[in-house]
């Protein structure tokens, strides 16, 4: 048996993948689901159930649209401010990690970006805390979850100003309060479904007010209007996710895959911290819980720890090359026991090096 620890594309459950694979051979009528018409009632259908299961999953209140986008949260990181920030005027960000950043270089396109705190002199390792967002930013802008570094941040800052959101590696692992937000968006290929597919949930009122002329396929509205189908959606990606957020539902929604997170995050962050030859990497209040960190003690034992995780059927662990180190992603779909599997195998290689640390 293979425990897939990879940061992304996600893993994704094995009835998800059976019923896909099902739907590759024979969707509707002896059609494959890659072959269905995007304008057929049956794959309207799906758009329909996959964004009637993303409000009811996330309580999305009324007021509120959610699209069914391309170009992955990349993209995202122009359109927001394209949508949302008029010309000449400033955007609050909060800079904690490569992905953050990376948004904060698009704003020059369109506005300024205010960077109001930032973790990059500690190499990103904590979340900025009391900081200030001025009031007269067009909105304020940070990312939940850090995959490369893995921090997570909890509680939402007490503004006035509208908030952005990139949930692209937490979503749907935790409850949120849409209603705090205005604008959240999310690549897919954490806990959703596979690559290609970003989810954008938009408050309505907050569009329409830059002054500025937005091509149609950048334009929120457009694809408001047109039902997340402007244009040809992506089919497959769309169908995983409804049937990987039918499975969420029935495992009790985020409520329960919640509890399921919180253990598994603290089971693991436990070893390491007890673990002579492991150490994590981040502030500890600031640990996220769907990407943990850790290096070794003794840097030299890295490579055959890696080697000794391979041997024994760990995938994905090795960390992001600006960390170093080892990374376990754990999202929605990795069961617990690989979890429990990881940390015998810690605590296995811990007895067989304790005079090398």
């Amino acid at each position: 048996m293979r425990h897939n620890f990879g940061a992304g594309p996600c893993i994704l459950p094995q009835e998800v993948f059976k019923q896909a694979s099902s739907a590759v051979l024979d969707f509707k009528d002896g059609l494959s689901i890659l072959e269905i018409s995007h304008r057929s009632p049956e794959f309207e259908g799906v758009v329909e159930e996959t964004v009637r299961l993303i409000k009811e999953l996330l309580n999305v209140p009324s007021g509120y649209s959610v699209l069914l986008l391309q170009g992955g949260a990349s993209l995202q990181f122009s359109m927001v401010p394209m949508n949302l920030l008029p010309d000449g005027k400033t955007a609050a960000y909060l800079e904690t990690g490569v992905w953050a950043n990376k948004a904060i270089k698009e704003v020059k396109h369109f506005g300024k970006a205010n960077i109001v705190a930032s973790s990059k002199e500690s190499n990103f390792t904590f979340i900025p805390k009391d900081y200030v967002i001025p009031e007269d930013s067009a909105y304020f802008h940070y990312t939940s979850n850090n995959t490369i570094y893995g921090t997570e941040l909890f509680t939402l800052p007490v503004t006035k100003v509208p908030v952005v959101c990139d949930m692209s590696s937490d979503i749907m692992s935790r409850q949120i309060d849409v209603s705090q937000y205005d604008l959240i968006y999310a690549g897919a290929q954490k806990n959703i479904g596979p690559a290609g597919l970003t989810i954008v949930i938009v408050k309505d009122e907050i569009l329409g007010k830059t002054g500025r002329s937005i091509p149609s396929m950048l334009d929120y509205q457009s694809h408001i209007d047109g039902g997340s189908m402007y244009n040809t959606p992506p089919v497959f990606s769309i169908y995983v996710a409804m049937l990987n957020l039918r499975w969420l539902k029935s495992k009790g929604g985020i409520a329960e895959i919640e509890k399921e997170n919180i253990a598994k995050a603290r089971a693991l962050y436990t070893e390491i911290d007890r673990n002579t030859l492991f150490r994590g990497t981040c502030a500890i209040e600031d640990r996220s819980r769907m990407n943990v960190c850790f290096v070794m003690e003794n840097p030299e034992l890295e490579k055959p720890f890696a080697k000794f995780a391979d041997e024994n059927g760990f995938e994905g662990l090795k960390g992001h090359r600006s960390v170093g180190g080892f990374r376990a992603s754990m999202y929605n779909a990795l069961p617990v026991t690989s979890v429990h599997a990881l940390i015998d195998l810690m605590q296995n290689f811990e007895e067989t090096h304790k005079n090398n640390k």
